[in-house]
């Protein structure tokens, strides 16, 4: 049986990590800068101008920190035969079906959490994700006001580390009843069915926190146990959960829709629609079951 590789052939995989850590910082220290209301660097303008996109806010920070991104990702590597989508510039191309160009493909989220940032929440993140014909292979997230830069490869593991470099591995919690897991839900995007659901299912708590990269990375430090997303008149796009994705199951986590099926990215829309559910893994199936369970009963024409 083959096996996926994670980078592509002519790429060497500790200098890609290299340069992304470079680009991350960067993305860090352009972030913080404007969170603050201080002089971005690299030239990048002060005022935080704030226009209203297709999904959401879309800043002078989600424009600077995409400009890093792809112009660093152009720029550091003789190898070219990948594509770039972000979310700030996903209008400039469509894939369509199964006809996109490359078989690579880096999917990123420049401000994941843009709500949260303009509220002067700690909760928002920066999410770099590579792909090879449809499946996240490599997921990066940042979170600037944590000093945490997750790495997760798979088939090769997962991590976090600092600015200084040190580094910090996976601590899932030890709990596995349904009864005793925490879950972790969006803060800016509630819904009732979800809220209905959740009421069924009967996790021990739940927390909310903005970014789905800070809602993955609350598992891997074993705050939390469960994150469900439910798409309703919006569904969440693949750059909110490539990397995430990519980064839980390194780890050794679950991310799945509700019925089981993996998530699939580099589609038409870009669209992650349905019931997605990622967990540390333990009572993933259990979740999954009684979750099914629920639309049956609740939403039979909900499509997960």
């Amino acid at each position: 049986m083959s096996i996926d590789p994670v980078v592509p052939k002519d790429v060497e995989l500790t200098t890609l990590l290299d340069e992304l850590r470079k680009l991350s910082w960067a993305a860090a220290d352009v972030l913080m800068a404007y969170s603050r209301g201080q002089e971005p660097p690299y030239g990048f303008p002060k005022s935080l101008t704030v226009e209203e996109g297709g999904d959401g806010p879309v800043s002078a920070a989600d424009m600077a920190v995409n400009e890093i991104l792809i112009s660093g990702l152009q720029d550091s590597f003789t190898y070219k035969e990948w594509d770039i989508l972000s979310e700030e510039t996903s209008k400039e191309k469509t894939f369509q079906g199964n006809n996109y160009i490359n078989d690579w493909c880096w999917i990123l989220d420049p401000l994941d959490g843009t709500k949260d940032f303009l509220q002067g929440s700690e909760n928002y993140a920066v999410h770099i994700a590579l792909a090879y014909k449809q499946k996240p292979k490599i997921g990066i997230v940042l979170i600037p006001e944590k000093n945490e830069l997750w790495f997760g490869i798979i088939g090769n593991g997962a991590w976090c580390e600092n600015r200084n470099g040190f580094k910090k591995h996976i601590s899932f919690s030890k709990r596995v009843d349904i009864s005793e897991l925490v879950l972790v839900s969006s803060k800016n995007h509630q819904q009732s069915k979800l809220l209905k659901l959740v009421s069924t299912l009967c996790f021990a708590e739940t927390k909310k926190i903005g970014s789905v990269g800070c809602k993955v990375a609350s598992i891997l430090r074993g705050e939390a146990d469960v994150y469900i997303s439910l798409s309703g008149k919006t569904s969440p796009k693949d750059w909110d959960m490539a990397a995430p994705h990519a980064l839980i199951e390194a780890a050794g986590g679950v991310f799945s829709h509700a019925d089981g099926t993996k998530l699939m990215y580099q589609n038409a829309n870009y669209s992650q629609h349905g019931c997605l559910i990622a967990s540390h893994g333990k009572s993933h199936q259990k979740i999954c079951q009684k979750t099914m369970e629920f639309f049956s009963l609740e939403e039979p024409n909900y499509k997960v």
